[in-house]
């Protein structure tokens, strides 16, 4: 799993560590939605899709003012954001 960056330390303020979580999750998104876009089937096009969707839910349920389940959210993002983009 990817580690929170460090400089998201106890003095950076939640509403920070917020927008980082949205856009570690719009970043995610749109890689999901590009390998929606481009599979080869219809099934596999509809996993990517799926998959955007869960993690566009996931950011709406994560509580703005919950700053470890933000951190959280933003280090599992990162690490599949990571996969992604290393082709596993």
């Amino acid at each position: 799993m990817s580690e929170t960056p460090r400089s998201l330390d106890e003095n950076t303020p939640t509403t920070i560590v917020y927008d980082i979580a949205v856009e570690t999750s719009n970043e995610l998104v749109g890689l999901l939605t590009h390998r929606s876009d481009t599979a080869a089937d219809p099934a596999t096009r509809e996993a990517w899709w799926q998959r955007a969707l869960a993690v566009r839910d996931a950011r709406r349920a994560v509580d703005p003012l919950d700053r470890q389940a933000l951190l959280d959210q933003i280090s599992v993002w990162k690490t599949e954001t990571e996969t992604l983009k290393a082709g596993r």
